[in-house]
């Protein structure tokens, strides 16, 4: 099989497991009121803010937040400490291909939310952007819209989070398969913002061809956008603008953790366990486009390895000896991760 087809293939495998159904989950609305949050307080300084709040119960609310930069409003769903007495930090968590809109989320697939619960932090778990690869695109596409991703995220939310809910300004940021590249651009773009991040299984590198495949092929066979209007012409400049293995000095004092498997399939790879989406009859199919996957994601993550040793760059890899590209994975990588997340969420003083 020729290279291209190789890299097609894989490319396409990169988003075909992270399509779903729209999830039926819906949060009911209730007096606008919550412990310790105070929406009134919160406006960016683009003109931002937060319309209003529904609160699930007294450690759950779901703001809704209008971007300057979008014009639009979105959701989001925030799990708030035991214990608001003192003001905490905030973890930004990022979904995959999907944005959160469907069935593959951390809060529907992980039990993260639990794992969290007795940890002094807020959970601030974006919700839209599916297929924008949560960028700042260059024009506006005709099916996606208007995308500035990585300003709503890096810009105009942290002060909003920080003022509704009195936060002491100490962030960190974590996300898996379509959203490792913006966790680590994130980091890159917004230096001493996010003092932590973590990926799961993302791609690290987008401007070698292979990585322009699997980003092209997530954007617009399944996006239906084009990536044109992202980054412009593939192997332009704003590829390699948008590559963290190219800006990787900038990452340097950022805590970093980054976890693949290696394609083989694992123990969450059987037909009908608790971690898959799909009907057990279609499991070897799902597997098998998750080990291409994962195998694409490994060899990135080794490239980038490789070039923080280079640089001097300390990070925390982990290559797991087996695992495709599923929710079992990342809810162990994640729990995994907690203490190089901790080590920017709660410095020592």
């Amino acid at each position: 099989m020729q290279r291209r087809s190789i890299r097609r293939i894989v490319a396409a495998a990169l988003c075909a497991v992270t399509v779903s159904f729209v999830s039926e989950t819906t949060v009911s609305a209730v007096p606008p009121t919550a412990p310790g949050v105070n929406i009134a307080a919160a406006t960016a300084p683009n003109g931002s803010y937060i319309e209003k709040m529904e609160v699930t119960d007294a450690r759950h609310v779901r703001l809704y937040v209008h971007s300057a930069a979008m014009d639009r409003t979105f959701p989001v769903d925030v799990q708030r400490p035991a214990d608001t007495s003192a003001p905490k930090p905030a973890l930004y968590l990022l979904n995959g291909a999907g944005g959160g809109l469907d069935r593959a989320s951390w809060q529907l697939r992980t039990d993260a939310l639990d794992f969290l619960a007795d940890k002094d932090v807020n959970v601030v778990q974006i919700i839209g952007g599916a297929w924008s690869f949560y960028t700042d695109w260059e024009q506006t596409d005709p099916v996606l819209g208007v995308n500035k991703w990585q300003t709503y995220i890096g810009a105009e939310l942290p002060p909003l989070i920080d003022a509704a809910l009195g936060t002491n300004g100490v962030n960190a940021i974590a996300g898996l398969s379509m959203s490792g590249v913006p966790v680590l651009n994130l980091a890159i773009a917004h230096p001493g913002l996010f003092r932590s991040a973590a990926v799961y299984s993302g791609l690290t590198q987008v401007s070698d061809p292979a990585g322009q495949q699997a980003v092209k092929m997530t954007v617009e066979m399944y996006g239906g956008g084009d990536v044109r209007n992202m980054w412009g012409p593939l192997g332009g400049p704003g590829w390699a603008a948008n590559d963290p293995l190219v800006n990787a000095e900038k990452l340097r004092g950022t805590h970093l953790f980054v976890s693949t498997g290696n394609g083989i399939p694992g123990i969450h790879d059987q037909p009908g366990g608790p971690f898959r989406m799909e009907k057990p009859s279609e499991t070897p199919k799902t597997v098998a486009l998750g080990a291409l996957i994962e195998g694409a994601v490994w060899l990135s993550a080794q490239n980038l390895r490789a070039r923080l040793d280079q640089l001097g760059i300390p990070g925390t890899f982990v290559f797991r000896d087996s695992g495709t590209h599923s929710w079992g994975y990342w809810q162990d990588d994640f729990k995994t991760s907690w203490p190089v997340l901790a080590e920017g969420l709660f410095p020592q003083e």
